[in-house]
């Protein structure tokens, strides 16, 4: 396995945690006394390569949209993932 396909499978796992957390914090805000997922969580799980997930839980659940704090870690998290891989790219 390569280092690219081993990174495409970790941003993939990532991603789907991601998205299942989105999910079941969807799920849960309906329900009353529900167990919530903490929005920290949410955040960590996005900066650790779960953007992807996370951008489909906001925008395909409809779930955190209208919370800026989580639009821009997420966004954050993007860039700096993709910062690190053109700088891994270009030489180092």
């Amino acid at each position: 396995m390569t280092l690219y396909e081993g990174a495409g499978i970790y941003y993939a796992a990532v991603s789907v945690i991601t998205l299942v957390a989105y999910a079941w914090d969807k799920r849960a805000a309906k329900r009353p006394g529900a167990r919530r997922v903490r929005e920290r969580t949410l955040h960590l799980w996005a900066l650790a390569g779960g953007f992807l997930g996370a951008l489909a839980g906001m925008f395909w659940l409809r779930h955190k949209t209208k919370h800026a704090s989580f639009i821009g870690v997420t966004l954050l998290a993007l860039a700096a993932h993709a910062g690190a891989w053109a700088w891994w790219w270009n030489g180092r």
